[in-house]
């Protein structure tokens, strides 16, 4: 093999030509209409022992490890660009989709394994477990540049970041009923809410934690906020997973928590943390790659069986999950609809298939090859047909206000200030305004506006208008009363005249 022919040298030129390559691929991916995933997996299988040949890797205990780090730091990243006033409306439906969706889709799929597999009622529904849950690698890096619906967006994020912990203990839950002979499915069932309780209220309580640690703290360097942040992160995952919590819902919790707190470097911890998540993303998907053995995935068995099992995934068990997790709730048909379709599958059950492989459970071969073939049908079927199906539904919405330009926010530290951004809209208050009528505060000082990706300096005579990215310096201090004032709405009139009335 390569790396073992030239050591340490060609291993640090193959680390640098993958990420690199993974970059690249990103940055295509949506051109070619397919989801970046597929194309990290196809770069890992490519260089794998079945393919080029530079790296033989069959390891699935080093696989299962970098998979749990990486999905770490993605629900991580996911969780901190989670708006909650966002999510808490869809709350309720996600955490059925996340929990009864999950239960009902692995029944399905379990069931439908029975028919071609011969194998026992629990290995069935260790399968249908293992490809249950939607992954949030997938569905956060598929979503995130798309114009979707913000309540379809909100609830699949939502869901994806929620059901992990509930796939997690079905996978080893049903491994120890296959391995233990005296082991009963109820006793599952405290397990389960000491699990899910814990990981919550862990969650919570370090997110809190983490979020005062950041804002009370005066590092040394701004670098450091950032990698105390993903600290912060493999803490809560670590300590949650010591007792036997749930380490995954735990950290999603954390980060919900610490993303909606008002944080001292706060856009440079979610920048840094963004560009992690994508080296984490590369890393996995091209890791799995590996583990994947092209030979034995791409034979008529495996093919035949995924397709049969994808079919029931995306036609049968998810839409009959979906429309009976989301009964009584308001969400129309089309939105059930997409919902249905748009449960990705991805990382997740391919890193939960390596555990019936390290548990040296039989079939557990023939069980991870399925479900790779599994993942990357989805991914290529429903990944890349997600704006096309929700055009057709007309669930898109407007385009996504992520600001692209080259103005650095920062906080200085040791000037106990920070640069915060805030974009205006028709109904916010201080739109149609002058900048000198508008009574900031003392120590608050608008240093850039940003209109049609033209810079503005501002002066006293500038009017503020609607879709303007307006960049303050403000003193810590001073920082909830300039937020109270810039995000102030208009007050209005016709519910002015109804309450007169």
């Amino acid at each position: 093999m390569f790396l073992e022919a030239f050591g340490t040298d060609a291993f640090v030129l193959v680390a640098a030509l993958l990420l690199i390559s993974g970059v690249l691929v990103a940055k295509f991916s949506n051109r070619l209409g397919l989801p970046a995933l597929v194309l990290f997996i196809l770069v890992g299988m490519l260089i794998g022992s079945d393919g080029l040949g530079f790296i033989y890797f069959d390891n699935a205990e080093t696989a299962q490890l970098i998979g749990i780090l990486a999905l770490v730091i993605i629900l991580f990243e996911g969780g901190l660009q989670t708006k909650w006033s966002t999510v808490r409306s869809v709350a309720a439906p996600s955490l059925l989709l996340a929990t009864l969706g999950v239960l009902l889709t692995s029944a399905i799929v379990g069931l439908a394994a029975m028919l071609i597999f011969d194998i026992t009622w629990f290995e069935a529904f260790l399968f249908g477990a293992i490809v249950g849950s939607t992954d949030a690698a997938a569905v956060f890096a598929t979503l995130k540049e798309r114009n979707i619906k913000a309540k379809m967006g909100a609830t699949l994020e939502a869901e994806s970041g929620t059901n992990d912990p509930m796939a997690v203990f079905l996978t080893l839950g049903f491994i120890e009923l296959i391995l233990a002979d005296d082991m009963s499915i109820f006793m599952l069932i405290p397990n389960f809410f000491w699990q899910m309780g814990v990981g919550l209220g862990l969650g919570f309580a370090i997110g809190k934690i983490a979020s005062y640690s950041i804002n009370r703290i005066n590092l040394e360097s701004s670098g450091l906020y950032p990698i105390f942040s993903v600290a912060f992160a493999l803490l809560t995952y670590s300590v949650t997973a010591f007792i036997d919590g749930s380490g995954f819902l735990a950290v999603y919790v954390a980060a919900l928590v610490i993303g909606n707190s008002e944080l001292t470097y706060r856009y440079s911890i979610f920048q840094f943390n963004e560009g992690f998540a994508w080296m984490a993303q590369i890393l996995m998907f091209i890791i799995l790659g590996l583990l994947a053995f092209p030979g034995q995935l791409f034979t008529l068995d495996v093919m035949a069986a995924g397709l049969f099992l994808s079919f029931i995934l995306m036609f049968v068990a998810r839409p009959v999950a979906v429309f009976l997790s989301t009964l009584g709730m308001k969400y129309t048909l089309k939105e059930k609809t997409f919902i249905s379709w748009a449960g990705l599958r991805g990382a997740v059950p391919i890193v939960l298939a390596t555990f019936p492989v390290v548990a040296g459970l039989e079939n557990s071969q023939v069980f991870f090859n399925v479900v790779f073939f599994i993942v990357l049908t989805s991914a290529l079927v429903q990944g890349s047909t997600i704006s096309p199906v929700a055009k057709k539904l007309k669930l898109t919405g407007p385009k996504k206000d992520t600001p692209h330009h080259s103005i650095e926010l920062i906080s200085i530290g040791k000037a106990n200030a920070e640069m915060v951004q805030f974009k205006t809209n028709e109904d916010t208050a201080i739109v149609g305004r002058k900048l000198h009528e508008i009574p900031f505060p003392r120590k608050a000082t608008i240093s850039a506006i940003v209109r049609d990706e033209t810079l503005i300096t501002p002066y006293g005579e500038t009017e503020i208008q609607a879709g303007d990215f307006l960049y303050i310096l403000v003193s810590r201090k001073e920082k909830d009363a300039l937020k109270k004032l810039i995000e102030k709405k208009k007050w209005n009139t016709n519910k002015r005249k109804e309450k007169a009335k």
